[in-house]
């Protein structure tokens, strides 16, 4: 049986590189959130995350733009058919990203999709450098050139994307529209990218007072949890999800059993 969960530092992973039969997941850039002075003030700035299709290979041609004729299952199959972004950290951090992007042979204009957690300015700061890309920010989905597709997401039903690619909404941190990105049957199980849902490992008496609603965000917390190996949260490096196992009441009476 599964039972309570901890997390734990994720060792030897820098960058986070994990991969299944469909895509891989690369932390491009870290997220990091440090106090500065003797105030309240914040150096901070998004993590951000690189999914790419298995099948895409660096300088092959860009699928075609996707059109709204198929509707909206129909454009987020072709949008995934090319490199995946969620959150593209702050503008201060622009020429970074830039350069992260092109060491796993990536240029802006191959970016197909770029999923922004939610609408915070360390988060989605760099949405102009993505002109040709779709954009799911938040719970607001649209084309390049600005036309916005219904999509039905919400907690209980997520958007597939692909084979064991999906996008949760997971409210809480920023309101009501925040959501995460689920790959599944990676090298590390299951990976969930988690915006500020998660702020950091061990941030259990911290994240609450950053929480739009905390209610909301505890319930997503324990949604992800109960389904994750590995979160990328949104500032600080990736870390495991562990499951205690616990025996059925059945077993320990047999185990008293035999020791008497």
């Amino acid at each position: 049986m599964s039972g309570p969960v901890r997390t734990e530092p994720l060792h030897g992973e820098t960058p986070l590189l994990a991969t299944s039969d469909s895509y891989s997941v690369m932390v491009l850039q870290r997220g990091y959130a440090e106090p500065q002075g003797t105030g309240n003030a914040v150096l901070a700035d998004g993590t951000v995350t690189l999914v790419l299709p298995r099948a895409w290979a660096s300088g092959s041609s860009r699928p075609m733009a996707p059109s709204a004729d198929g509707g909206t299952k129909t454009v987020l199959e072709e949008a995934v058919r090319g490199p995946i972004l969620v959150d593209t950290g702050g503008p201060w951090a622009r020429e970074a990203l830039l350069e992260a992007l092109a060491r796993q042979g990536v240029a802006p204009g191959d970016v197909t999709l770029v999923v922004g957690t939610h609408g915070h300015s360390d988060h989605i700061g760099n949405l102009g450098l993505f002109l040709q890309a779709a954009l799911l920010v938040s719970h607001d989905f649209c084309l390049p050139g600005g036309l916005y597709l219904p999509h039905g997401l919400c907690e209980t039903q997520p958007l597939i994307l692909g084979s064991g690619l999906q996008v949760w909404a997971t409210p809480g941190h920023g309101g009501q529209r925040d959501v995460s990105v689920v790959v599944e049957g990676t090298s590390l199980g299951t990976v969930v990218v988690a915006g500020d849902v998660f702020e950091c490992l061990g941030d259990e008496d911290s994240w609450q007072s950053l929480s739009e609603d905390p209610v909301a965000q505890q319930r997503s917390r324990e949604r992800i949890l109960g389904v994750a190996d590995v979160v990328v949260p949104g500032h600080g490096p990736p870390f495991r999800v562990v499951r205690e196992a616990v025996k059925r009441t059945e077993d320990l009476v047999c185990e008293d059993k035999e020791a008497t």
